[in-house]
């Protein structure tokens, strides 16, 4: 579909579905907004003062009022064995004061409760699954006041015998059932293509392997298309899962989200180009925004990029349409251009243009290349460059980025000039 096409039908779009009617940041009452989560910095290793510190340090950094509200509990919280009734517990060791106690700590902060489980028999970690215990758990979650649910696959493995679709659905059906509103989001690795199906019961659902802390080194064996059986259970850098969405964001709808996994930013792993870049794709491609890092020690330079108010309204853009890839303007291996519409106020597009090359190098976007822009004269639209804090002009019919360097993107707003 032309670019156009989407600038023209945008504001009569109108998908409803439960949580996820944006990617997850916003937090108003009709949608619900991500936060943190302990996996990528502290795996198993956290506990009830990790939880309480990060939680305060969301609200004190400005992260919470720029909308990163939830506070997820990835896997490691539980104990080994159900109690007596059969319930999921949590060690008693880390959370001392169990769960509930959590939720209400965060709730008085004005943030929200996330946790993890899987949909086999264990999970990861051989820890208790939820097979087989969908309503047990999601009653005993509603009951904690937890508000979102990670949901993994890795015990799909010892319950082979039931399809992801059905064991997903079964939880999402349990958790429909506790009168909670509770973000449900799977965490399946992009297995079975998920964008076909997982809308129909998820707020989002992993589109790829999990994310590994590098901008463009890949563990080994990981696949660098969307489109592949082996979806590279884990060590996806930044730049693959960028490629990823290549071919699947125009799946990206209001209702349930593509997710690109975790934010590395403030992990120490990238320069500050490739974390605005991370920053960049994630938010315009309408991915979840969740925090992997230990934001109690993060950089005030990460911390700013997370906290850049016109990248996270582009991520919030009432259209909720990610942009797309076009390889008439691109150079495989050197440049990458996106664009898509837009539907704030007088925006018009989004257009990202990232040098992915070793070398610095000048990006030309010819302005009759992109097709929302063939009806419009230069002296007709206000274009932003929203790292650079600048307007730019325009030379002739195309623009012109001079020395971007190596791992940069420029992120564009293109705004109707008013008369």
């Amino acid at each position: 579909m032309e670019l156009i096409a989407l600038c023209l039908i945008i504001n009569s779009l109108c998908v409803a579905s439960r949580l996820a009617v944006k990617p997850q940041m916003e937090t108003s009452a009709n949608t619900e907004a991500i936060g943190w989560n302990s996996w990528n910095t502290f795996k198993t290793n956290f506990n009830q003062s990790t939880i309480e510190d990060t939680a305060s340090t969301l609200v004190s950094t400005g992260l919470a009022r720029a909308g990163y509200n939830y506070v997820v509990l990835d896997e490691g919280w539980q104990a080994l064995t159900r109690d007596s009734h059969g319930r999921q517990q949590p060690n008693a060791t880390k959370f001392p004061s169990g769960i509930s106690y959590l939720a209400d700590y965060v709730h008085r902060l004005g943030l929200k409760l996330g946790i993890y489980s899987d949909a086999g028999i264990y999970d990861c970690g051989f820890y208790p699954g939820s097979y087989g215990f969908e309503e047990v758990d999601a009653d005993t979650y509603a009951t904690w006041g937890v508000d979102y649910l990670k949901y993994d696959n890795c015990g799909g493995f010892y319950a082979n015998t039931v399809s992801p679709q059905e064991r997903f659905l079964t939880m999402s059906y349990a958790l429909k059932n506790t009168g909670r509103d509770i973000f449900y989001s799977l965490c399946q690795w992009g297995n079975q293509f998920p964008w076909f199906w997982a809308d129909q019961f998820s707020d989002s659902y992993r589109m790829s392997g999990d994310i590994k802390s590098s901008f463009n080194s890949d563990s080994s064996g990981v696949c660098k298309t969307a489109y592949c059986l082996n979806t590279g259970y884990a060590g996806v850098s930044v730049l693959t899962m960028i490629r990823k969405m290549r071919e699947i964001s125009a799946f990206q709808a209001p209702g349930s989200w593509a997710d690109m996994d975790m934010l590395e930013i403030g992990t120490g792993t990238m320069t500050e180009f490739e974390e605005r870049t991370h920053f960049s794709f994630w938010a315009a491609l309408k991915s979840p925004l969740i925090i992997g890092a230990d934001i109690t020690k993060i950089s005030s330079t990460s911390l700013a990029i997370l906290l850049n108010k016109e990248v996270i309204a582009i991520s919030q853009d009432d259209a909720g349409i990610a942009p797309t890839f076009l390889p008439n303007i691109s150079v495989e291996g050197s440049v990458q251009v996106w664009a898509g519409p837009l539907s704030s106020q007088n925006s018009k597009c989004v257009i990202l243009a990232l040098n992915y090359g070793n070398n610095s190098t000048d990006i030309t976007i010819p302005w009759g290349q992109i097709p929302t822009l063939q009806n419009f004269k230069s002296a007709q639209l206000k274009i932003r460059d929203v790292w650079a804090e600048q307007n730019l002009k325009t030379t002739g019919m195309e623009i012109k980025l001079l020395n971007v360097s190596s791992h940069q993107t420029k992120l564009l707003v293109l705004s109707a000039i008013q008369r």
